[in-house]
């Protein structure tokens, strides 16, 4: 084959953006408990930027809440569009995902109170609500075809309203103080950008702009900026015709490539630098393991999966189009994968505690990963039975 030919389909794959993910989650291991960790987190540590305007970050920040404001962008896009147009047109469909990450965040909480009530760790217990959205759409992706659209696009939706819980739980109970005045110029900001959707405004810069400015006043406020990604994302117009080209598919349209081949690979090198020590693996078999890791992959499954179950049972909701209950297990398995978001609530849960910190950072990365193969390898074992039932 063309070695040019070669790379312009690897690129155009959904799958090939998980396997660089996957690979740059092992070079950030293997870097971390190197020689070249120290320098590394030096340099993920180095402040840059202007102080102009309080406008100089570590890079760390720059990608954790800069970049990732784009990629909750492209999300929020994907989401829009298929509220519009697609598979969460309807109420019944678009309701599932939100009841899914309800039970999601709920039953874990529960799960990880039951083993660490009255103990030094109770002030975690926001840590396995969390779904790092990133890392399970990417694991997603790699079924490629086997699995229906509908199911990751369910999975999105359920990632997205899990992290704005996850965004609110946080500004509520781990967040030292708000800045009013910029949340309040927040609030602003996004009148205006909807109001540019309502006059029919359909030029990007117009939208972008504005953009820039909610990201600069939500950050400031003490809320976690991406959030700002996902609300430019449902102010920029779109139609229910797939005739015409909106603004809000040419943006989307422009953003897949860099989202996932740049951004995304950034963020799993720079988020994975965990530092294996002795005490880690004992702390798997404490409460504070067990509760994360029960939280992360038991309480995730039961609580989508029951939550879901519920909201059909009653005729609030539908299973996705073409879908089937083993494959929604799969994904409540794949929303198990906290990482970032929930080492980033175990930083604040455990201030100044740095063994309790890899103590958690390691049951997270664990459970992350037990949730991430099993999703997948259920994902795709119902997916084959489907086609040869269908075959």
């Amino acid at each position: 084959m063309n070695l040019s030919l070669y790379f312009k389909n690897f690129f155009k794959s959904s799958q090939s953006s998980g396997i660089i993910l996957i690979f740059c989650v092992a070079i950030s291991l293997l870097i971390a408990n190197s020689s070249l960790g120290e320098g590394f987190q030096r340099f993920l540590d180095r402040e840059t930027g202007i102080d102009l305007f309080h406008l100089k970050y570590p890079v760390s920040i720059w990608i954790n809440d800069g970049l990732m404001a784009v990629f909750f962008l492209l999300v929020g896009l994907e989401i829009k569009r298929e509220l519009i147009e697609g598979e969460l047109s309807s109420f019944r469909n678009a309701s599932l995902p939100i009841f899914a990450a309800v039970g999601g965040m709920i039953i874990p909480a529960v799960i990880y109170a039951f083993f660490n009530s009255g103990t030094e760790y109770q002030n975690g217990w926001g840590i396995p609500m969390a779904t790092d959205i990133a890392f399970s759409l990417a694991i997603i992706s790699m079924l490629g075809s086997k699995i229906p659209n509908s199911i990751k696009i369910f999975l999105a939706a359920l990632a997205i309203v899990d992290d704005l819980g996850a965004i609110l739980v946080i500004a509520i109970f781990y967040t030292d103080q708000i800045h009013w005045v910029y949340l309040f110029l927040s609030a602003g900001v996004a009148v205006l950008l909807f109001l540019l959707n309502f006059f029919k405004v359909t030029r990007l810069l117009f939208y972008i702009i504005p953009g820039l400015f909610l990201w600069y006043f939500l950050h400031h406020s003490g809320i976690h900026a991406t959030i700002a990604g996902v609300l430019l994302a449902f102010s920029i117009p779109t139609n229910a015709s797939n005739v015409e080209i909106s603004p809000l598919e040419k943006l989307e349209h422009r953003l897949h490539i860099p989202v996932s081949f740049i951004i995304m690979p950034i963020f799993a090198l720079t988020n994975t630098n965990i530092i294996f020590n002795n005490g880690m693996i004992e702390g798997l078999t404490s409460t504070l393991g067990l509760g994360i890791i029960g939280g992360l992959v038991i309480g995730k499954l039961i609580g989508i999966n029951l939550f879901s179950f519920i909201a059909i049972k009653f005729k609030l909701s539908s299973l996705p189009q073409n879908s089937s209950w083993s494959q929604m297990l799969g994904v409540g398995l794949l929303a198990g994968i906290g990482f970032t978001m929930s080492i980033f609530i175990a930083l604040l849960s455990f201030k100044d505690e740095i063994n309790i910190q890899d103590e958690a950072k390691f049951a997270i990365l664990i459970a992350s990963f037990i949730a991430a193969v099993s999703g997948y390898l259920i994902l795709s074992f119902t997916s084959k039975q489907n086609t040869e039932i269908s075959d």
